[in-house]
């Protein structure tokens, strides 16, 4: 297509949206007064929501479900009530709290958000867009569904289900991650000046539970009627979506030591980078040319190496990977290797290994 007709095409589709009906924020906060979902970092009706939680739960939901981030939320509250207590503790504690949640920039940025609250803002959240986006960890997304749902300020966050119920709204044809800024601008005009956070909220919640991916349940939407794809009945399509490139696969090898006494050997890796000052079990490099049969060269230390069956896969967001198990017990008199430590078997539960060194682990175990 030639950038004349894309230009015409653009046009006609704003001009279209001009003139479709637009939905109403009133009929949306009336379904979600009814249908709200019950959520542990919600507050109730008339109850002022507490910044902290809200920042917390933002936090955490990125990239990742309700039901896995609820068990979190409520150990990192138990733990650290306040920003101030989360901003006193040691970023290794919070990584170990965070383990198992995947995407640790997001710990590592939480904990810098709790300090930079605490020394710049007096412990207190500052409540425009402006001043949140200066706070480590905060995008466009965040800083505006904090100011919405924290202090109702009319701010417009848009997450993917949010993306999600604009596109089939007003039948966005452009793909993303094209069709953000119109995604963007179609819902803040929807975004009223009473109530902001709980449209906000409801917006989530219509996404969430009734304008899902797959056969949404539109008899049941609030919007139904001013919805263009759902007039067309082609709903499911939308949003449209530019295939991503698939990474290229990593491979490695992964070395489990264990001594007599149950204790396992592990490092601490670098503070930048891929799983920042996560805990691991030695590995090599993860390579694309990665040869099993010089995987023992980097062994951490001499021992009698077993080749567990089978790999370790996991995927991260750029890329899959597959690492070899070799496993091997050693005496209680073995020292760890330099800028590696043991650890007793008791702590390797409560240690901040990411999902795919739990995986390894397990696997050498099975």
């Amino acid at each position: 297509m030639t950038l004349a007709k894309r230009g015409a095409r653009k046009k006609a589709e704003e001009s279209a949206d001009c003139a479709r009906p637009l939905a109403s924020a009133a009929a949306l906060l009336a379904w979600y007064d009814r249908h709200r979902r019950r959520l542990p970092w919600r507050v109730e009706n008339g109850e002022r929501p507490d910044p902290y939680r809200v920042w917390l739960s933002e936090i955490m939901l990125q990239q990742t479900t309700v039901k896995a981030v609820g068990p979190y939320f409520g150990r990192f509250l138990q733990r650290w009530p306040t920003v101030t207590d989360l901003a006193a503790e040691r970023l290794e504690e919070v990584l170990k709290l965070w383990a198992g949640l995947g995407y640790y920039a997001r710990a590592r940025n939480l904990h810098a958000c709790a300090r930079a609250v605490v020394q710049n803002h007096g412990g207190i959240f500052p409540q425009t867009e402006t001043d949140l986006l200066t706070l480590p960890g905060i995008g466009a997304y965040t800083a505006a569904a904090i100011a919405a749902i924290a202090f109702d300020r009319k701010a417009t966050p848009v997450d993917g289900n949010i993306e999600r119920v604009i596109a089939r709204l007003y039948a966005i044809e452009e793909p993303l991650p094209g069709s953000k800024p119109r995604i963007r601008a179609h819902a803040a005009t929807l975004t009223p000046d009473q109530r902001p956070g709980d449209f906000a909220q409801a917006m989530m919640d219509l996404g969430a539970t009734i304008c899902t991916p797959k056969k949404p349940a539109c008899s049941l939407c609030p919007w139904s009627e001013p919805c263009v794809a759902r007039k067309r009945g082609d709903q499911e399509t939308f949003p449209r979506k530019t295939p991503k490139a698939e990474g290229k696969l990593r491979r490695g090898a992964a070395f489990v030591v264990t001594r007599a006494d149950g204790a396992l050997l592990v490092r601490t890796r670098p503070d930048k980078g891929l799983l920042a000052r996560m805990t691991e079990v030695p590995t090599t490099a993860w390579t694309h040319d990665f040869d099993d049969a010089l995987a023992l060269t980097d062994a951490p230390l001499k021992a009698k190496w077993h080749r567990v069956a089978g790999v370790v896969s996991h995927v991260f967001t750029h890329f899959p990977l597959e690492l070899a198990v070799f496993r091997a017990r050693v005496a209680n008199t073995a020292r760890a290797p330099k800028s590696m430590r043991w650890i007793t078997a008791d702590e390797i539960e409560g240690e901040a290994f990411p999902n795919v060194m739990r995986k390894v682990i397990a696997h050498a175990n099975s």
